[in-house]
């Protein structure tokens, strides 16, 4: 089906736009929902008309996404859970769970689909997450999931915390290298005493081919 967008649908169309969408897709969504007409000709007069509202509504879009954006960055959502002595949820942190509290926080409607997880929480700890509110606009939150009972502050590791751990980190790096190094100046050794060990053997059949033909000779000698 042939229709007008009344105004943008991300990743289909811009307002204004006249594009061949599928019947059901128009039929069942876009025409319900008032973001498309079909492409008659009283519509398609009014092309140039949405394609100017929707420039506007656009901009005012974008600058509206950039002002939450700056309210919502660095904010911290705190989620109590139940969980095992492991640190294993009973049960799991989405999306919409995030994004309701973002939306009670800011008293501002957040879709949970502008909340980029890869896959839902299960496990106690603290997460930094990102808020696409617009194909150009992102904030960046911390979201702390803690056991119920407990205060959320506790999971937040100190300074002295996180200078151990860049420590644990180093020092990892640093063994690791060294192992690397050992691990390749082992297989070099074995690989000259290998090499040795087949000139030596060459070495061998040489003399043992001599000695064998000088008996030869004798032989020969004795006979005549």
């Amino acid at each position: 089906m042939r229709v007008v967008f009344l105004e943008d649908v991300e990743g289909v169309a811009q307002g204004g736009d006249v594009k061949e969408v599928k019947n059901g897709f128009a039929r069942n969504y876009l025409i319900p929902k008032s973001l498309a007409v079909p492409a008659t000709h009283n519509a398609l007069q009014r092309v140039e008309k949405l394609t100017r509202s929707a420039g506007v509504t656009r901009v005012k879009m974008l600058s509206d996404m950039k002002e939450l954006a700056l309210e919502l960055d660095g904010r911290r959502v705190d989620v109590e859970m139940r969980a095992g002595s492991s640190g294993r949820l009973y049960g799991s942190v989405t999306n919409a769970i995030i994004a309701d509290a973002l939306s009670e926080m800011t008293e501002k409607d957040i879709e949970r689909r502008t909340v980029e997880i890869a896959e839902p929480i299960r496990d106690l700890g603290v997460y930094e997450l990102s808020i696409r509110l617009h194909p150009e606009v992102a904030a960046s939150i911390q979201v702390v999931v803690y056991p119920i009972g407990t205060d959320p502050d506790d999971m937040i590791p100190s300074e002295e915390d996180e200078e151990a751990a860049e420590e644990a980190t180093a020092e990892a790096e640093v063994i690791a290298e060294a192992e690397a190094v050992v691990e390749t100046t082992v297989e070099a050794s074995a690989e000259e005493d290998s090499d040795d060990a087949s000139e030596d053997g060459d070495s061998d059949d040489g003399e043992e081919e001599e000695s064998s033909d000088e008996e030869d000779a004798e032989e020969q000698e004795e006979e005549k």
